[in-house]
């Protein structure tokens, strides 16, 4: 905790949807928060949605860029002295909708870039910072996918670095271990956001069909995530599925 009783954290992907989420919670349950995304007026607005009395910091940080990275824990570090959380969250699907053999290069490095990468970056980062304070540890939760174990169609790039995400998820646990570093992953379906919209117009099902999905509130995410933050660092959620009770993910295909 910081000089004034709150613990401190870091969310990407702040500024719209499950990451606004997530920070509106944690700084509604006593914490400070970090917003970081890559355009400030959505961070902006992530702060004023926290209303007075929350502290939400906006930092413009593009997490594929380790410059950039750098500067957000330099700045949370400076801030508050140290760093209890961070929520792995930024994320691009990436081109919906194209075909395999179709994706340039281009596309493919900029999902990889953002959700592996990034994801990388940003979790070396707090882990140098929670290595070295004093009290020593923290904890990081990495946002997966329901991808991270099954794929949807046209989604190989995405699915490739949501699965790699898991692989991530287990190293920061086994590394983290002498430094009371936690490491846990959620894996989300279906959360109501601008990124999953076109769930409820009709997405692509394996069988080739365009079926609409249910969706869930991004608010029982946040929920998830609280309880997963919150717990001592002597116990950690490995890995959660937060998901809308009826899509198609059990038994899907």
């Amino acid at each position: 905790m910081n000089e004034r009783g709150k613990k401190i954290a870091v969310v990407t992907g702040a500024g719209s949807g499950i990451g606004r989420s997530v920070a509106l919670t944690l700084a509604a349950a006593g914490w400070a928060v970090a917003a970081a995304g890559r355009r400030t007026g959505p961070l902006e607005d992530t702060a004023a949605a926290a209303g007075a009395g929350a502290e939400v910091l906006p930092v413009r940080a593009d997490v594929s860029d380790p410059g950039d990275v750098t500067a957000l824990f330099g700045a949370v570090r400076e801030r508050y002295g140290r760093l209890d959380l961070l929520f792995n969250n930024a994320g691009t699907f990436g081109p919906g909708g194209v075909a395999l053999e179709d994706i340039t290069y281009e596309a493919w490095r900029s999902v990889v870039d953002v959700n592996l990468t990034g994801a990388f970056l940003c979790a070396q980062a707090a882990f140098r910072q929670m290595r070295a304070q004093d009290p020593q540890g923290g904890r990081i939760i990495n946002n997966g996918s329901i991808s991270a174990h099954v794929p949807r169609p046209h989604s190989i790039a995405y699915t490739a670095t949501k699965h790699a995400v898991t692989g991530l998820t287990k190293s920061l646990s086994l590394d983290g271990r002498p430094y009371r570093i936690a490491c846990g992953q959620i894996d989300i379906g279906n959360a109501a956001t601008d990124m999953t919209e076109r769930m409820q117009t009709g997405i692509l099902q394996a069988n080739g069909q365009l079926a609409v999905e249910p969706v869930m509130d991004a608010a029982d995410v946040a929920r998830t995530v609280l309880h997963m933050a919150e717990l001592p660092l002597e116990a950690n959620v490995q890995f959660a599925t937060v998901m809308a009770t009826n899509m198609p993910y059990v038994g899907r295909g």
